[in-house]
């Protein structure tokens, strides 16, 4: 694929505690201009991306939960629906993790439903925080997005440990099979990365170094 292809797969993202007006604002202009699949920023930008994006194709993504997904799936639901008033059309949530480790897959699948269900149609995506996860964990984690109905699974947030790797990827994939997207994020900073965790099963990618990756840079972005 070249960049142009890889940059319609692209959530280009800003989801730094530091990010300023004019950095969203910037965000907003290099996805119209690259013709990104969306902006993926905090809740608290959700408007305004919404407003700088409004009559494009650019999707407004937001996370949920986020970074470490141990809120109740009552504050999911309520950040969700939040978002989508707001003008977020696509959801990231990160999964109850500790629930999953404890064995409590009753949980992990109810409070994905939770967001699913408040999100009313807009495309969900579940973050598994891969790097914290054995394998046997990945393949339940993703089992349980797709029985809870969301629309993809993402490898990680960028804040945990590790990030997007090919063997993840692959897995998720298996696991899901060809009805849900698979999310590749964290570390993907250039062109041969991306293609590869595309090359692995990857839907989407998570990218902070968007405009590095599909002119064939080198990224110097951390998500």
């Amino acid at each position: 694929m070249n960049g142009k292809e890889i940059a319609a797969l692209i959530d280009h993202t800003l989801l730094k505690p530091e990010a300023t007006r004019k950095q969203i604002q910037v965000l907003c202009e290099e996805a119209k201009s690259y013709g990104f699949a969306s902006v993926c920023i905090n809740p608290y930008w959700v408007k305004e991306a919404a407003r700088h994006l409004a009559g494009t194709e650019v999707k407004v993504c937001t996370v949920v939960g986020f970074p470490l997904g141990a809120t109740t799936k009552e504050v999911k639901a309520f950040e969700t629906r939040n978002a989508v008033q707001n003008g977020a059309t696509e959801i990231d949530m990160v999964m109850n993790i500790g629930a999953l480790k404890s064995g409590d897959l009753t949980t992990v699948k109810e409070d994905i439903q939770s967001v699913v269900e408040a999100a009313e149609g807009m495309t969900v995506k579940v973050i598994l925080e891969t790097g914290l996860l054995s394998r046997e964990e990945i393949v339940r984690a993703c089992e349980q997005a797709k029985a809870a109905g969301a629309h993809f699974v993402k490898t990680s947030t960028g804040f945990g440990q590790g990030g997007a790797t090919v063997e993840a990827v692959e897995l998720m994939r298996k696991t899901v099979g060809p009805e849900m997207g698979v999310k590749a994020s964290g570390g993907v900073r250039d062109l041969q990365t991306a293609q590869q965790m595309i090359d692995a099963g990857a839907s989407r990618i998570g990218a902070s170094a968007s405009v590095a990756i599909v002119t064939g840079g080198q990224g110097t972005g951390v998500y």
